[in-house]
């Protein structure tokens, strides 16, 4: 089994419909609307964002949060994952009716009992939510600099990367990088070659997230590969989505071609049928991708995650000990 690490999954969204249907027991809540047969159900982007409003908001407590991030990585760990990086909302807790603290300390509680119980790593990405406004990114990201939990090390944005404009937002980002934390941002997915290059321009981030749309502008590839940012893929979500129409037509191995550096992602995998395993599968089988090739992308995601060095050197030891035993 290939040692895998992943950069860009939000936790609400990664909820298994077993989880759900548990919660929904719990809250007595009818989930037929979105959950048959064992699977999310939805029929294009408005009602995948009904649906996971829907199973996000049988997420109430902060035991609920906690078993959310254990079932999670311990289900990553089974893959051969050895690393996990959560995107998380602060504006969830508030709907919840909690704190953002006790959010994200319930997460990190689950992140921690994972650990105990795999040896998986993990850590916090504190996201804001861009079509809600540069006001409330910016709030998101004094939540994340001041917070001072040990787990969260990153800040980043998501939602409707149509939405405004990047320069909006520096100010939400230069408050992050100022506090220390790693800086991802949402763009080139929806958005086209543009957004990857106004969030490069105004935010300066080191990672994009998906960035896949900037093959539409060669110049733009070859400015990612030269500054080296990395870029937070998701295959399987671009398929469902639509952002590419088939494997055949999806970027990654032009991307990697180019010298890109690029990492394997599943974003919100049950609902999109998918897992952190089955996006090296369909690297493996679509693209053509060796084991060789998918070790160096979990080696680039270890390289490219928002932790401290030691903990770096640590994982890549497990790494290369893992790539030796197979």
């Amino acid at each position: 089994m290939v040692p895998k690490a992943e950069l860009h999954c939000h936790i609400e969204g990664a909820a298994s419909p077993d989880l759900v249907l548990c919660q929904a027991r719990k809250y007595g809540v009818d989930t037929s609307d979105f959950l048959r047969d064992g699977a999310y159900h939805w029929y294009d982007f408005t009602s995948f964002l009904a649906a996971y409003d829907a199973a996000a908001n049988l997420f109430r407590s902060e035991e609920d949060y906690a078993l959310l991030a254990e079932d999670y990585l311990t289900g990553l760990s089974r893959e051969g994952a050895v690393y996990s990086e959560i995107f998380t909302s602060p504006d969830h807790a508030e709907r919840a009716g909690l704190s953002r603290m006790a959010y994200t300390n319930a997460l990190g509680e689950g992140i921690e009992r994972a650990r105990a119980a795999t040896g998986i790593e993990g850590r916090i990405i504190i996201t804001g939510v861009r079509h809600f406004g540069a006001g409330a990114v910016e709030d998101a990201a004094r939540f994340a600099a001041a917070c001072g939990h040990r787990l969260v090390t990153g800040f980043g944005m998501a939602g409707d990367e149509r939405f405004g404009n990047v320069r909006d937002y520096e100010n939400a980002f230069e408050t992050a990088r100022e506090a220390g934390l790693g800086l991802t941002v949402h763009a080139g997915e929806f958005g086209g070659w543009e957004s990857v290059e106004a969030a490069l321009n105004h935010i300066r981030p080191a990672r994009i997230g998906h960035g896949v749309r900037a093959i539409e502008n060669p110049d733009l590839v070859r400015r990612l590969a030269e500054e080296g940012v990395v870029l937070e893929v998701c295959p399987v979500s671009n398929i469902v989505l639509k952002v590419f129409s088939d494997y055949a037509s999806h970027p990654l191995p032009e991307l990697l071609e180019a010298g890109c550096r690029v990492t394997l992602n599943s974003d919100d995998p049950p609902h999109f049928h998918t897992s952190l395993g089955h996006e090296y599968h369909v690297a493996r089988e679509h693209f053509g991708l060796d084991d060789a090739t998918l070790r160096s992308l979990t080696r680039t995601a270890i390289e490219a995650a928002f932790v401290d060095e030691t903990t770096r050197t640590r994982l890549l030891g497990i790494l290369d000990d893992k790539t030796v035993a197979q």
